[in-house]
């Protein structure tokens, strides 16, 4: 029996939400061909009748993390066209702290994804200039530069808060880059 083209692609979307789950949750090394295609209910030699490499898995996973982890973050915003303080204070939440392995993936992954080849790192460039184009749109501003660092700051408090052990000194990073960044003069409250 024949093995069709739907079902191909049903089996690459298996494996790449497999390992976009996998890598937002532990990383990118964490990701083993072997086990990935187990969990997607495949065989490890039917791996490469969808990628060449675990390299090019890496790419798709990447972008399907991020693409999953945009629409989370966006589904947990108020409705309607969030300006750019709804936009901080949903990013730098405690639950939006709280949920690495379902929140933006940038903040997930951007340690890994930086020692990562270019084509790895590729999709979440992407990814952070269009969070960099939002943000601006949201300041009303067209001064790139405030939005560049308002998306860095985000991102950053977001990775920090994590590592940190103490709950309360977590929190204390969210609270004060959300103070700052709500202070940039430019910004406006929505």
């Amino acid at each position: 029996m024949g093995y069709s083209q739907a079902e191909k692609s049903r089996s690459r979307e298996r494996i790449l939400a497999q390992a976009a789950e996998q890598i937002r949750a532990d990383g990118l090394e964490s990701l083993s061909v072997g086990k990935l295609m187990k969990s997607a209910g495949l065989t490890h030699g039917g791996f490469y009748g969808h990628f060449a490499s675990r390299s090019e898995l890496l790419v798709h996973a990447v972008e399907q993390a991020l693409v999953a982890g945009q629409g989370a973050f966006e589904q947990s915003r108020p409705k309607g066209e969030p300006g750019y303080a709804d936009t901080v204070r949903s990013y730098l939440s405690r639950k939006h702290r709280d949920s690495r392995s379902s929140g933006c993936a940038m903040a997930a992954l951007a340690g890994d994804v930086a020692r990562a080849d270019a084509k790895v790192r590729a999709p979440m460039a992407e990814h952070i200039e269009s969070f960099v184009d939002a943000m601006a749109l949201a300041m009303g501003d067209d001064d790139r530069d405030k939005a560049t660092f308002a998306v860095a700051a985000m991102i950053g408090a977001v990775i920090v808060s994590r590592v940190i052990t103490d709950p309360k000194r977590s929190d204390e990073v969210l609270a004060v880059a959300k103070r700052e960044l709500l202070a940039l003069p430019g910004a406006k409250e929505d």
